[in-house]
């Protein structure tokens, strides 16, 4: 008889994981959700403020055409003259560009979800030796008609230029909206929350600004000072279309993730904010070569504001050891059943199981409101104590239920290690499984398993 109950208890076991594993694969889509809510709020704050900023330029450009005659022959010998004409673009890279300026950051709110972006404060510095470059070649032996030459700068979301002066040899220029110029625009990765045609929207922009120059003397020097302040969400960059370019950024955010295809010579970060400085040699790029044949500039270099604690990133990465999590205690409670001589229902197993599946949902919920390391803390405190006093009821002794508590917040704890080590978290979690194997062999070590399913099957 007592062997057919360990049989329906064992029954009862496995339609208690299979119960905790639906309620996990329901909180891991509540988190997934959420997190697809927070990704599409910040598709919303692009929509309505400004995407991720690039910059290209600033570049003097002149367009000429020129015409020309040739004289063909008809199959009857008669001579006949046919008008050609062939257009030129021809595009002048500063030889050092200089851009100095700091990202403000600006939080914006979408409900509970917030957004990092930035008003760029920038000061531009770009010089020409000359303009030489711009000086059109009659190809054909014909007449050349060239337009005025123009001043260009490219972005990647002209929403964002909020304020721009121009000032060329101490002379103001008056900017125009539109830059010619083919930029490679950044792309948020799809968060499948996304309309599909926001999604599928070609990268490729024209945006931006030019001025025209039609006093430009071709032979002398050139000096453009440029203040720009330019809004963007996230990630800031600049393309390298320059012969020599240096950029120095500052901010008061703390948190910075250097990208593009080329880092910093020199970066300071603190909690204070972040300092950094580029050196780009046209060496080192393709931008001028890309630009001067049309084709989209991708060589780019700048910084990310990120947030380092997502709660909805964290939430997910935790839902990943929940079954271990959930596990561990099983065995834990399995040890102590065995060891003392107790018995405990799966409905109590079940029970167990529910409090360690409610801190998941407690830990993302409160992480909305809270600080991440607060509301694990909180949750953390709340599952342990709940199952600190339900143990000592189980095991009829306080001084069990406190250790086992403590048991469970020390797995938190280690959980929490775990959670915020990226590099070494697979190392940790090994050293973690190790070290409760080990400890399970250690406690068992005494038990003679034959003869202890020997005397299940005579009950």
């Amino acid at each position: 008889m007592r062997g057919k109950l360990w049989l329906g208890k064992a029954l009862g076991l496995v339609a208690v994981c299979l119960m905790l594993a639906l309620v996990l694969a329901q909180i891991e889509r509540l988190v997934r959700e959420r997190l697809s809510y927070q990704q599409q709020a910040g598709w919303s704050v692009r929509q309505s403020l400004a995407e991720a900023q690039t910059v290209l330029g600033p570049v003097l450009r002149q367009q000429c055409t020129e015409q020309w005659e040739t004289v063909e022959e008809d199959s009857k010998g008669v001579a006949r003259r046919q008008a050609r004409s062939e257009s030129q673009v021809r595009t002048a890279l500063p030889s050092q560009l200089s851009i100095n300026g700091e990202l403000q950051p600006e939080a914006r709110h979408r409900g509970l979800f917030k957004v990092n972006t930035y008003v760029g404060r920038l000061a531009v510095q770009a010089e020409w030796k000359d303009a030489k470059e711009l000086q059109p070649v009659a190809r054909h032996g014909g007449t050349l008609s060239c337009a005025t030459p123009q001043l260009l700068l490219s972005v990647s979301d002209a929403r964002g230029l909020r304020s721009v002066s121009l000032k060329l040899n101490g002379e103001s220029l008056q900017p125009r909206p539109g830059s010619g110029l083919l930029l490679r625009a950044p792309t948020a990765p799809a968060s499948g929350s996304e309309p599909a045609a926001a999604q599928a929207a070609d990268p490729d922009t024209r945006q931006g600004l030019h001025a025209q120059l039609p006093r430009l003397d071709l032979n002398e020097r050139q000096r453009l000072d440029m203040q720009l302040d330019l809004v963007g969400t996230e990630s800031f960059a600049w393309a390298p279309a320059a012969e020599n370019l240096q950029m120095q950024l500052r901010s008061s955010w703390p948190h910075a993730s250097f990208g593009g295809r080329f880092l910093p010579v020199q970066r300071e970060a603190s909690d204070k904010g972040f300092r950094a400085e580029w050196r780009v040699s046209a060496l080192a790029t393709t931008a001028g070569a890309e630009l001067a044949e049309g084709r989209p500039v991708k060589d780019s270099l700048g910084v990310e504001l990120i947030d380092p604690v997502n709660p909805y990133s964290l939430s997910e990465r935790a839902m990943k050891y929940a079954i271990l999590f959930i596990a561990l205690v099983f065995v834990a409670v399995a040890l102590i059943e065995v060891l003392g001589a107790l018995r405990v229902h799966p409905v109590q197993y079940l029970l167990v199981g529910l409090a360690l599946g409610l801190f998941f949902l407690l830990l993302l919920a409160l992480s909305e409101h809270l600080a991440f390391v607060m509301a694990y803390t909180l949750a953390a405190a709340g599952s342990s104590a709940l199952l600190a006093g339900y143990a000592a009821a189980l095991f009829k002794r306080w001084r069990a239920g406190a250790m086992f508590g403590a048991g469970v917040g020390g797995l938190y704890a280690a959980l929490y290690q775990v959670l915020n080590l990226e590099q070494t978290a697979l190392l940790m979690g090994s050293l973690l499984l190790f070290a409760v194997l080990g400890g399970v062999m250690f406690a068992t070590r005494r038990i003679d398993w034959y003869a202890f399913t020997t005397r299940l099957q005579a009950d």
